[in-house]
């Protein structure tokens, strides 16, 4: 079986946030099952080095962006080894910054034509096919890729089967409505039944109306976007296809995850070696300039630093934490204010809180590697990723119950003890006394080093790689080729 992945980003080559991470992981984990996956994804400058090693597989002189060429290329094994599709197209894609917004912070002005390019790129190359390579599914990835299964069926030819996964619905591609004549969209198809969002083009809209199935990333979040409180004004959309929307759960790279082979922490560990940890905790606490004698727990936070992430509850909660005898290491960017209140934070409390302001893959690693507990009080979170990282190192999560988290966390309620199977922290209320009633517990559970060790074995052991969700999305394709 044959299938395009058509994504903005892919790990480890372009990466701001989990999207990348799924799209960079999910095709090893088909390929056992059977499944030939090719990436496609925008040249941006940082895949730059890989054209030469490239094959010029297609030509495009008339995209909504204007003309690109298609590069295969085979990544290296130590970058995952996946086939990459890269659209060069350098008036859209060679430009400073991240790949949607440049150096002041913006979203360029043109992303409808840079993604719509990328599209009906996608689009094209599933009726001509590249050196007798075919795909039998396309599988786009959130609004950047959203717009493909549309411009497959404005063909009216057959095609292959499509797939739609969201991966955060508050992201929509939302643009004005000349913009649909511009990317050679149908007019008569701009209706509320339709591309039509309130007066604008949506394309994650578009794509959920077109393709023949959608996913999500959790089978909590899935329920939860059927609702006007996450479905962000797409909730009456999805409900009209809920006999074709299935949440699968993501997983990790187990390869890169990996704390018994991770090169980023000083000594690695496993669940038999768990006193190395502290190894981890030491290097830590030396980056950050925190207390490496403190005696209590020491929480960490690998995050975007905004609202949907409940970190200005968390930045409330921070002289609780202090004050019951926590440490708290951040890193991360985001909203201005929010990124201040974690700098005051460490300035107040030296020793007890240290701030990163800013992203560093290699330092997450260590975060993960050295923390006790990782906190994610996000007010909504559609899978998450960094809980999966923090329970496969020994790392409590302690989460919101929220979409993957609500799926992925056992919490340590007195059955849950009992029977050896807890996994981290759970709550409710995303509010500063919601986050100091749960550190409470993990307090506690600290002070008791039998339960705190059985948790962090317990965490370690759960299943958190791509085996069974890589399963569940060959049996989506399967059933949707009949």
């Amino acid at each position: 079986m044959n299938v395009l992945m058509v994504a903005s980003e892919c790990a480890p080559f372009v990466k701001t946030g989990g999207l990348a991470d799924v799209v960079g992981a999910l095709p090893a984990a088909l390929k056992p099952l059977g499944v030939d996956a090719r990436v496609m994804l925008p040249c941006y400058p940082a895949l730059f080095p890989l054209l030469p090693q490239g094959k010029e597989v297609a030509n495009f002189g008339d995209l909504p962006g204007g003309s690109g060429r298609l590069v295969q290329v085979k990544a290296p094994e130590d970058m995952g080894g996946i086939t990459l599709l890269l659209l060069d197209a350098p008036q859209l894609f060679d430009r400073a910054g991240k790949p949607y917004n440049g150096p002041d912070g913006q979203d360029w002005p043109d992303n409808h034509r840079r993604f719509a390019s990328l599209a009906q790129a996608a689009a094209r190359i599933c009726f001509d096919g590249l050196d007798g390579w075919k795909p039998d599914i396309l599988h786009a990835h959130d609004w950047q890729a959203a717009l493909a299964p549309v411009y497959l069926k404005q063909t009216g030819r057959e095609t292959p089967k499509t797939v739609v996964t969201i991966h955060n619905i508050a992201f929509q591609g939302r643009y004005g409505p000349h913009t649909v004549a511009e990317l050679g969209l149908r007019s008569d198809w701009f209706h509320s039944g339709g591309l039509e969002f309130w007066g604008d083009l949506s394309f994650l809209k578009a794509g959920l109306v077109h393709a023949d199935h959608v996913t999500t990333v959790s089978p909590t979040y899935a329920r939860e976007i059927l609702t006007p409180q996450f479905g962000m004004g797409l909730e009456g959309v999805l409900q009209a296809r809920t006999d074709t929307l299935t949440g699968i759960l993501n997983g990790i790279d187990t390869d890169v995850w990996n704390p018994a082979t991770d090169t980023a922490l000083p000594v690695p560990y496993d669940a038999r070696t768990l006193k190395r940890k502290a190894l981890s905790r030491a290097a830590l606490c030396e980056r950050l300039n925190l207390d490496p004698a403190h005696e209590g727990p020491l929480f960490c936070v690998i995050s975007r630093l905004t609202e949907q992430k409940g970190l200005d509850a968390l930045a409330e909660a921070i002289p609780h934490l202090v004050q019951q005898g926590g440490q708290l290491a951040v890193l991360g960017t985001g909203e201005p204010a929010l990124e201040e209140d974690f700098r005051r934070a460490a300035q107040e409390n030296p020793g007890r809180v240290g701030t990163h302001i800013g992203y560093d893959e290699g330092f997450s690693h260590l975060m993960q590697g050295g923390a006790d507990a990782i906190l994610i009080p996000s007010r909504f979170e559609p899978c998450g990723l960094t809980q999966l990282y923090g329970l496969h190192y020994g790392t409590l999560p302690v989460v919101a119950r929220t979409g993957g988290l609500a799926d992925t966390v056992i919490d340590a309620n007195a059955a849950a003890i009992a029977a050896k199977c807890a996994t981290g922290f759970v709550f409710d209320v995303v509010t500063a006394e919601g986050i100091a009633a749960v550190l409470d517990r993990v307090f506690a559970a600290y002070d008791t080093p039998t339960q705190w060790q059985a948790m962090m074995k317990a965490a370690m052991r759960q299943p958190v790689g791509w085996q069974d969700s890589g399963a569940a999305y060959v049996s989506l394709y399967e059933s949707l080729l009949g």
